[in-house]
């Protein structure tokens, strides 16, 4: 498929088939999250692992329902799921489109940028957040993690840079580091 079906395809569900919750209600209660993990941790490198892992979670429970409301097939290649991850994935579930940049001479490694991230919405960070390495939506780079993991590619996922930490736009970097072999689950037949 190309970039424009992905795109399509994307839109075609955050119109139809997607039942739509209040934004700001949803960025408060991400926000009262982030809140309360500062506050239970009292160390960001802790938090930035909290909130990997809920991302993870959702993220395993995410593609399956992408899959089953787009009809979209397993990608073919890491260049189509990166496509899928932008156009699909995140217009589905936060309306906003990444743009795919920078890839890796081996087409192991790309970036996501957002020009808008509705997580950051009504946020500021600290100073103390910022220089002590808080990336306050880094339960996004869970959800890719979970979500590429269930369809077997095992990847590194990391916040490059983030407009709370004054940068112009945000930028995710995924790495692809295996495809993982389809295991059958133990004592099923």
């Amino acid at each position: 498929m190309s970039t424009k079906q992905y795109k399509a395809i994307g839109e075609e569900a955050w119109k139809n088939s997607m039942e739509k919750v209040n934004a700001e209600l949803f960025i408060f209660t991400y926000g009262s999250l982030v809140v309360q993990l500062v506050k239970d941790y009292e160390d960001y490198g802790a938090v930035n692992k909290q909130l990997d892992k809920i991302g993870y979670s959702i993220g395993m429970r995410l593609i399956d329902d992408i899959l089953a409301r787009t009809g979209v097939e397993r990608c073919g290649d890491f260049h189509s799921t990166a496509e899928v991850i932008s156009k699909i994935g995140f217009k589905v579930f936060l309306n906003i489109t990444p743009s795919v940049q920078n890839w890796s001479a081996d087409g192991k490694e790309f970036s996501l940028i957002l020009d808008d991230n509705p997580l950051n919405d009504f946020c500021e960070l600290p100073p103390k957040a910022i220089q002590d390495g808080l990336w306050y939506s880094n339960v996004l780079c869970g959800v890719i993690r979970g979500a590429l993991e269930m369809m077997q590619m095992q990847t590194e996922v990391a916040f490059v840079r983030d407009t709370l930490h004054g940068a112009e736009v945000s930028e995710i970097r995924v790495r692809l580091v295996r495809i993982l072999d389809e295991e059958v689950p133990a004592n099923d037949e």
